[in-house]
């Protein structure tokens, strides 16, 4: 019986899989990235007119330039980690268990972001995902603060005159995030580096660029298992939400450091992260040189008996 064309070749049915070195790097380079940009967000200038603020909420192109060239999964789990590790925890700003909900809502931005982006050198991928990236956090956090006005957990922050206040005032500061986070410092930043970037550092962590044509689904199981998935985190993360406020900030650390030194403490968060960056940088190279001489030996081993065989 002849076989296809083809037949005995291997079909790829997905991305390449990383082993556990390469899942950590992508998770810690993530981590230490937005938590310098965050400490950057920390003095950037921000402006209110009446109840509304006007600023910007984070850098999302850094986590989105991840979670765009690299493994999205492991790129959105270390992204808001490090805002807490190098900004809440060293700043003196931990809100406790209410950190469980900003971390699960930015996590699933910033992976449904990734996944969106099949070539990373398309604009209008990079651009959708930025806007994603705030879609999902800041609808999730709003939906989550009429929630807890609703329920009488907390007190609402009205206009007077407007009795539906609460909605109106969510709905612009989504609208602001949107446009200067989710456009201004994310998308726009983010489609003129990645192209950029694509199939130039991926090599420095061991990794292959991503492949247009083998995109990461979002999730292995299919779209309605995501789905579940997204929903259950969503509501853990309004659960914490709500038991920050019914507990009464269970596990708060706030010694605001910056007030107590001032702006200059930033650099204690700042030189942490860089830190860890270097031992990062540090670990690659070490790696990628001990599998570059293992290969030259094995190289060497195999020349050396096809020498003795053919003599």
């Amino acid at each position: 019986m002849t076989a296809s064309p083809g037949a005995s070749a291997t079909v790829r049915s997905g991305p390449p899989d990383l082993n556990s070195g390469q899942k950590l790097m992508v998770f810690v380079l993530s981590m230490t990235l937005f938590g310098l940009a965050n400490i950057v967000t920390e003095v950037l200038p921000e402006f209110s007119i009446g109840p509304v603020d006007i600023g910007v909420s984070y850098l999302t192109f850094v986590p989105l330039i991840i979670v765009s060239l690299f493994n999205p999964l492991y790129g959105a789990l270390g992204a808001p980690l490090g805002e807490i590790v190098f900004v809440d925890l060293l700043m003196g700003d931990f809100s406790g268990i209410g950190e469980v909900e900003g971390y699960l809502q930015m996590f699933l931005g910033l992976y449904i972001a990734g996944c969106m982006v099949r070539d990373p050198r398309r604009p209008v991928q990079l651009l959708t995902a930025g806007a994603m990236v705030v879609v999902v956090d800041k609808m999730l956090s709003g939906i989550v603060d009429v929630a807890k006005v609703w329920f009488g957990i907390e007190d609402a922050e009205t206009v007077p005159g407007l009795p539906e206040s609460i909605l109106l005032l969510e709905g612009i500061d989504f609208a602001i995030a949107l446009v200067i986070s989710g456009v201004l410092f994310g998308g726009l930043p983010a489609l003129f580096l990645v192209p950029r970037l694509y199939g130039k550092i991926e090599p420095l962590l061991g990794l292959a660029p991503r492949d247009p044509a083998h995109p990461i689904p979002l999730a292995q199981r299919g779209t309605a298992v995501f789905l579940l998935v997204a929903i259950v985190l969503a509501f853990v993360s309004a659960i914490a939400a709500f038991m920050e406020e019914i507990l009464d900030g269970f596990g708060v650390w706030e010694p605001d450091f910056i007030d107590q030194y001032g702006q200059q403490f930033l650099w204690v968060g700042a030189s942490a992260a860089l830190i860890v960056l270097a031992v990062l940088v540090v670990a690659v190279r070490f790696v990628r040189d001990s599998r570059r001489d293992r290969a030259e030996q094995e190289e060497r081993a195999t020349r050396e008996e096809r020498t003795e065989a053919g003599s």
